[in-house]
């Protein structure tokens, strides 16, 4: 379940539109520096609070105070909300694909077809979660297993296709090539490094529904870490043979990893196979994150917050236990947001603008995870754990606060990640897009806490 939230092929494409081949090192540096102290990190604090059912809610919560969980959970709520909206237009794309069999579809469909279609996918999924019980542990362990089977044989056939003699798509591919340069570039994707491989917190709500949360859910985290590391650097260097790092297409982001495994048939002679293969897998994959997300973000919101902050409505289940009002509220705020960026010039602007949004906002929820293991590692004695990352208490802090403070420099930086040209009407527009819809998120937050009071009044009265 905990792949499906952190990394798929998409992120691998995302990278290496930015960065080329370089990538490759750079995931290795990610890999060390911050990626398995992260997903480590995340095992300690899943251990600690096994029992607890609010993620990283409940982390911050039993840390800081009730006040700093409810801040917690709507900031983390909130900021997956552009994500939800990037996974559901994935979703949309992969359907485009399937019906087209090629990138056409932009043709076909405009800016607010496409943003339609995006809140028809929330309102069938919600639909579909509410009457099936089991359905996100059923998706979420086919779409993730898809993908990582199909990522696989992507970098198998790679292999395969270099030993027939295949031509290589870049030129020089070699060490230097993949060498890092540590420039503005680089600091500015930052933030959608830990976009890619951040969301492992997502499935803590369900340590509880583990055998043993407390022994298990750790040796879950270690084996994240090396699926993790084995997709994105082999992944890389696929790419890198199958595409000219040097003259990328302008929508790779968005189509990129289609164009991959269409190239990859073509030059196995399988024509379109390997490209419906990836559609379909695509589509289970995008619909089993959406589902993971959805209800995750939603657990990690409204199950262990403190109910005074909460309007009595938000906190309401179905029959199954899923906070049905929180699904809702949900869609309704990522078509708030999918239809504000639907003013962008076309598809692939919109595309861009809500994937770079992660990349300025998720680090900042990312951030509250280590702020949470500072916090365990502060006072051990108070906060026993069966699996602890780095036994050093000393050592722990300092690589806490690395963590911690390399995230806020990744989202700051990530401000300035725009895919339109500098100066552009469309550069100034996308950042208007950004602080607006984040103000605009943020801001109901800050009134959710006064409803709820005025309900409390009501009712006394």
């Amino acid at each position: 379940m905990d792949f499906v939230t952190v990394i798929g092929f998409d992120d691998i494409i995302y990278n290496f539109k930015n960065q080329g081949l370089a990538t490759i090192s750079e995931w290795i540096i990610m890999l060390a520096l911050y990626v398995v102290p992260y997903e480590m990190m995340v095992g300690q604090l899943g251990a600690t609070f096994s029992h607890t059912t609010g993620g990283l809610t409940s982390w911050i919560r039993h840390t800081s105070g009730d006040k700093m969980g409810y801040f917690m959970a709507w900031s983390g709520w909130v900021c997956g909300l552009p994500y939800l909206v990037d996974v559901a237009n994935s979703t949309v794309v992969s359907f485009g694909w399937l019906f087209a069999g090629n990138n056409s579809y932009e043709d076909k469909m405009n800016n607010w077809t496409f943003a339609l279609f995006t809140a028809i996918i929330f309102i069938i999924f919600i639909f579909f979660q509410h009457r099936f019980a089991n359905s996100l542990q059923i998706l979420s362990v086919i779409g993730g297993g898809a993908m990582f089977i199909v990522t696989v044989l992507y970098i198998i056939m790679t292999f395969a296709y270099l030993g027939k003699g295949g031509h290589i798509g870049t030129q020089p591919f070699n060490l230097r090539s993949i060498f890092p340069t540590f420039d503005t570039k680089f600091f500015t994707s930052l933030g959608l490094f830990i976009f890619a491989m951040d969301g492992a917190e997502f499935v803590a709500p369900y340590v509880t529904e583990m055998k043993n949360g407390a022994r298990d859910f750790p040796k879950a985290m270690i084996m994240l870490a090396i699926m993790t590391g084995f997709l994105t650097v082999f992944g890389s260097f696929a790419l890198g043979v199958f595409f000219n790092a040097h003259h990328l297409p302008n929508d790779l982001k968005m189509n990129g990893s289609y164009y991959a495994f269409e190239a990859m048939g073509k030059d196995f002679g399988l024509g379109k196979f390997f490209l419906y293969l990836f559609i379909v897998t695509q589509a289970i994959y995008m619909i089993a994150q959406l589902a993971m997300l959805v209800d995750g973000m939603s657990r990690e919101f409204l199950s262990d917050t403190a109910k005074k902050y909460l309007p009595k409505g938000l906190t309401k289940k179905d029959k199954n236990g899923l906070p049905i009002h929180g699904y809702w509220l949900t869609t309704l705020l990522c078509s708030f947001i999918m239809f504000s960026s639907a003013t962008l010039p076309n598809i692939n602007s919109i595309f861009n603008q809500l994937l770079n949004l992660n990349g300025i906002i998720d680090p900042f929820t990312t951030s509250f995870i280590f702020w949470a293991f500072i916090k365990i590692r502060e006072d051990q004695k108070k906060y026993p754990s069966s699996y602890v990352y780095i036994k050093n208490r000393r050592k722990a802090l300092v690589m806490g606060w690395w963590c911690f403070l390399l995230t806020l420099v990744a989202a700051f930086g990530s401000i300035f990640q725009v895919d339109a040209p500098t100066g552009s009407a469309e550069y100034y527009q996308t950042i208007f897009l950004n602080v607006f819809e984040s103000f605009v998120l943020l801001g109901l937050g800050l009134l959710l806490p006064v409803i709820a009071k005025w309900q409390r009044k009501h009712d006394k009265a």
